[in-house]
């Protein structure tokens, strides 16, 4: 194993692993999250004649999993999962704010790149003779569909699904809830966050794991954070070459794995400037950075319900990267934003810029709009969009006063049959329908 390839928990237990073995574990025995142990480092020259996203993905993975099985089909391993477009759209004139749309995938939503990865890569890690792999995934709104759709009837693997009963969008429930055959659709009794803490228990429990062959696709999962890296990466290149300058990116955030992304992108050198974490009402991050007191807190519902997370896991990881408080401030920035400053950020976006905005990046663009007027004048913004708005049309129509265009994608999904299992929010409700589908 090189000194750029090994990952450790965030907790300190145990010896490095491989990449391979770290994504297929999904979380560490001693309940952390998996870590670099130490990060490669990159300069804006290192990705000379590299222009598209799958290339910037490659080199940028590549540092961190040299020496690893999958290194040698990493080129091939990307190109098949970043096959749809990354655009990055201009919103003023000399190009100080743009908007970087991540919802051209399958499912329309940011979770497609690291969906489609760790797809792809346990694909390529699986033999024949492997005892079938059972990936546990828990949604505030748009993951679970993600993964779905690209574990969808891939053999060896099953997919169960937890999401929050009632508290995600009905167009985010179709497509948790469409697909069949290998998935399994779970509605449980709770918040995001039991779903997230019946995830966890799950992997630390001896056995169930040992019935059980268990992996996650959460962003608890270094393979969604890396190939999410890689779109910042890219964004943050272009913006470069064009300008000269480092881009600065306002992130939709949650269970903070999106965040996490382009911090580590920028960690290892990428020319990426200040980054702003834009939360709904749960302000559980933002109070953090205010108080350096943790104190997580039961999620509350909002519009941006992708974002609903009291005790997002990742801050397991930015706290690893940054444990001083007072540093990490001087790494990122946080602010909260209202449902009524949302509903207004949509009307906004669409008669200032002509854009239609799901809740997630109306959040954003709100932040943005909060920033210093030199602070906005001075820098290259990039507002990060995670979500096709079509998936949140009982929102935006009535804002915007028009139909929000459905991309076929979602189309061909929306007419699928749905269904879905209800459970209670604790480990013996999951256990029972993973002994009788095993």
């Amino acid at each position: 194993m090189s000194a750029t390839s090994g990952f450790v928990s965030s907790r300190g237990a145990g010896d490095p692993l491989s990449f391979s073995a770290a994504l297929l574990q999904g979380l560490a025995p001693d309940g952390g999250l998996y870590i670099p142990t130490r990060w490669p480092q990159l300069a804006s020259a290192d990705f000379a004649g590299r222009q598209s996203l799958p290339a910037v993905a490659a080199r940028l993975i590549g540092a961190f999993i040299s020496g690893d099985r999958l290194a040698p089909q990493l080129p091939e391993l990307v190109a098949e999962a970043f096959d749809f477009p990354v655009p990055r759209v201009s919103l003023s004139p000399d190009d100080r704010l743009s908007v970087l749309e991540l919802f051209h995938g399958p499912t329309a939503a940011f979770k497609d790149f690291g969906a489609r990865f760790l797809a792809g890569a346990f694909s390529r890690l699986r033999e024949p003779s492997d005892k079938p792999l059972t990936i546990l995934v828990a949604t505030s709104g748009d993951t679970g569909g993600a993964v779905a759709a690209a574990f969808h009837r891939r053999p060896g693997i099953r997919v169960v699904v937890l999401f929050p009963k009632g508290l995600v969008s009905p167009t985010q429930e179709r497509q948790l809830t469409c697909w069949g055959d290998n998935v399994t659709s779970l509605a449980v009794r709770g918040t995001f966050d039991d779903c997230q803490r019946l995830v966890k228990e799950a992997f630390v429990d001896e056995a169930l794991r040992e019935r059980t062959s268990l992996s996650s696709a959460n962003s608890i999962n270094l393979g969604r954070l890396l190939p999410q890296s890689s779109y910042y990466a890219a964004a943050s290149l272009e913006v470069f070459r064009h300008h000269g300058e480092k881009a600065s990116f306002i992130v939709p955030s949650g269970n903070l794995g999106n965040a996490l992304a382009c911090l580590w992108a920028r960690e290892v050198g990428l020319p990426i400037g200040e980054v702003v974490l834009a939360h709904n009402l749960n302000r559980t991050v933002p109070d953090y950075l205010a108080s350096g007191e943790w104190r997580p807190r039961p999620s509350v519902a909002t519009l941006a319900s992708a974002m609903d997370v009291g005790n997002p896991s990742n801050m397991e990881r930015l706290r690893a990267l940054f444990p001083d408080p007072a540093v990490l401030r001087t790494q990122v920035t946080a602010c909260s934003v209202t449902d009524e400053e949302i509903c207004a950020r949509i009307r906004i976006g669409y008669e200032q810029y002509g854009q239609m905005w799901c809740p997630h990046t109306a959040t954003a663009a709100e932040a943005w709009e909060r920033l210093p007027e030199a602070v906005r004048a001075g820098g290259r913004w990039v507002l990060v969009s995670t979500a096709h708005p079509a998936k949140f049309p009982e929102i935006v129509e009535p804002l915007i006063g028009r139909k929000v265009p459905v991309p076929a994608s979602l189309e061909a999904l929306f007419a699928r049959p749905t269904h879905s299992t209800e459970i209670g929010a604790e480990l013996a409700s999951l256990s029972a329908v993973l002994k009788e589908n095993g």
